[in-house]
C-alpha cells in the first residue's frame, strides 16, 4: 500500500474547490485514528484501510485540486472479517467513533457534519456480508454529505476500488440495460449516472480492450468536456445519456472485469453470491494492469505539492 507524507496545505485551498490529495490522505488519517481509538477505548484491535471513492482525482489539476465542484464526499473503508466487529455492539462502537472522528476532522475545514445514518445494506454487494454505509450531512452547505462504504475484507485501497467496480457496473446497468427502454429520470440523477460512467471508464481504462477504447474514447471525451463546462441544460444531459446508453459502454466495462475473474471461477454477474472470502478479491492479472494506473495520480500530486512546499520554504 502506498504511504504518503502529508504535505503542508489545505483541504480547500484559497477557499475554493476541494484538493483531492488532501481529502484522500485525510481519510487515511481518520481510519488510523478510529483504529487507535477502538483499541484504546474498547480493546478492539483491527486494521482499517481507507481512501476516497470516486474518480474525480483522475482528472484533477496537477496538484490534486478538483476541476469541478465536488460536493458528495465518498470514502471506501476495508474492515477485516472474523474479527470482534462482527458482534453488533462492537460494530456500533466503531460507527460511533467513526462519526465522531469524521465530525472532528472536517470541522476545521468549515464542514459541520450532523445527523449520522448508518447500517443500510448496499445493493449488489455480498449477500452474506453486505457492504454497509455511514452518511453524515454538512449543515454548513460546503458539501452535501460525507458517505463511507464499509467493505468486509482486508484489502489495500487499490484492491477495494477495483473490486467495487463490479458493484458499480451492476448499478449502471440498471439504467443502461440495452435490452430495456431507457427509463425517464430526473436530470440530476442522470448527471450523477454519467459521472459514474466517467469514473468507471478512467478507473478501468488500463484493463479495457483496445477495440472498446477506440469505440468509447470519443464518446467519453465529449462527455468529459461537457462535464468540465458544467453540463447545466436538461437537453445536454439527456443527449449525453442517450449516447452512453445507445453505445452500450457499460458492457465494455463489464467485459474488462468479466474475463480475468472468469479465469478464477468467479462470475461478475452474480457477485452477490460469491464466497465471503472473495470480497475485495482482485485477480493478479487485473492488479498488474490497474494498480499502477490508480497510484499514478497520487504520486504526481505528491511530487508537485512537494515542489511547491520547497519553493515556499525558501
Amino acid at each position: 500500500m502506498m504511504r504518503y507524507k502529508i504535505l503542508p496545505g489545505h483541504l480547500y485551498p484559497n477557499n475554493s474547490r476541494i484538493n483531492l490529495y488532501y481529502f484522500h490522505n485525510l481519510l487515511k488519517v481518520i481510519g488510523e485514528s478510529v483504529a487507535l481509538q477502538l483499541k484504546q477505548q474498547h480493546k478492539i484491535s483491527v486494521p482499517i484501510t481507507t481512501g476516497m471513492w470516486g474518480g474525480s482525482y483522475m482528472v484533477a489539476d496537477d496538484d490534486g485540486q478538483a476541476k469541478t465542484n465536488v460536493v458528495r464526499l465518498y470514502s471506501i473503508v476495508n474492515l477485516p472479517q472474523n474479527s470482534s466487529l462482527h458482534r453488533t455492539e462492537n460494530f456500533e462502537c466503531l460507527m460511533e467513533i467513526y462519526q465522531q472522528t469524521l465530525h472532528a476532522t472536517f470541522k476545521p475545514y468549515g464542514l459541520n457534519l450532523v445527523d449520522p445514518r448508518w447500517g443500510e445494506a448496499i445493493p449488489y454487494s455480498n449477500s452474506e456480508r453486505p457492504t454497509t454505509a455511514l452518511q453524515m450531512w454538512d449543515k454548513n452547505g460546503k458539501a452535501n454529505f460525507v458517505r463511507a462504504f464499509f467493505v468486509w475484507n482486508e484489502a489495500t485501497w487499490e484492491e477495494s476500488i477495483i473490486y467495487d467496480m463490479i458493484r458499480n457496473i451492476k448499478v449502471l446497468k440498471e439504467l443502461l440495460n440495452i435490452n430495456t427502454r431507457p427509463p425517464k429520470k430526473e436530470s440530476a440523477e442522470l448527471k450523477f449516472l454519467l459521472q459514474d460512467v466517467l469514473i468507471t471508464y478512467f478507473t478501468l481504462h488500463a484493463a479495457l480492450t483496445p477495440d472498446f477504447v477506440e469505440h468509447a474514447a470519443p464518446i467519453i471525451k465529449d462527455l468529459f468536456n461537457q462535464f468540465i463546462n458544467g453540463m447545466h441544460s436538461e437537453e445536454t444531459i439527456e443527449e449525453q445519456f442517450h449516447k452512453v446508453y445507445s453505445n452500450a459502454l457499460v458492457y465494455g466495462f463489464e467485459e474488462a472485469l468479466q474475463i480475468p475473474y472468469k479465469k478464477e471461477g468467479l462470475n461478475v454477474q452474480n457477485v452477490e453470491d460469491w464466497p465471503v472470502d472473495k470480497i475485495n478479491y482482485v485477480p493478479d492479472e487485473l492488479k498488474e494492469k490497474l494498480v499502477p494506473a490508480l497510484q499514478a495520480p497520487w504520486k504526481k500530486f505528491h511530487a508537485n505539492l512537494e515542489k511547491q512546499s520547497q519553493v515556499a520554504s525558501h
